[in-house]
């Protein structure tokens, strides 16, 4: 496998994996002031789009079908599946545990000092003011929605990446 394909499959992991621990730092009291800066949304969509994107294009130019895709991944290291392997089930965990934990409730804000969510409960559809502590369950539930979900994309641009990497080099023959 090319050096490219390695370094496109590591940076699109270690972004997951970095992701991932800004979400389950969300869990500790308070609110985490580095998540909830726009720059890191900006450098979130900035960086994600076009990683994901040369990640599914490497992947079409293989012009392999899902099962090959597989089976390339399957010839990776144990090391490396199973590092991937648990990107993708700790996003959906986060993701899940996130969205359970407040119920119908969600895009906390404030305005004129009163505290605001959205209430997505049907045929109750509607912004409701709540307390600070539930505003703060609310915020931070929105934040590792806001992570869990490209973390998880991340890592599905990883395990695109090394794929194509390994249909390459088994395209290209022994000694490769």
């Amino acid at each position: 496998m090319g050096w490219s394909f390695k370094l496109h499959g590591g940076t699109a992991a270690g972004l997951s994996a970095f992701l991932l621990i800004l979400a389950a730092l969300t869990w500790l009291p308070g609110t985490l002031p580095l998540v909830d800066s726009a720059w890191l949304t900006v450098a979130v969509v900035l960086l994600l789009f076009p990683i994901f994107a040369a990640a599914l294009l490497r992947v079409l130019l293989t012009r392999a079908d899902r099962h090959s895709v597989w089976l390339a991944f399957r010839c990776l290291p144990g090391a490396v599946q199973g590092a991937l392997g648990s990107l993708v089930v700790s996003g959906v965990v986060v993701l899940l545990v996130s969205m359970a934990g407040t119920g119908n409730l969600q895009s906390a804000e404030i305005r004129d000092g009163r505290y605001f969510v959205l209430d997505t409960t049907p045929y109750e559809r509607g912004r409701i003011e709540v307390s600070q502590s539930q505003y703060v369950t609310v915020l931070e539930s929105d934040q590792r929605s806001m992570l869990a979900i490209p973390s998880f994309l991340f890592a599905a641009a990883a395990y695109l990446a090394l794929a194509a990497g390994e249909l390459r080099r088994a395209d290209a023959g022994p000694g490769t």
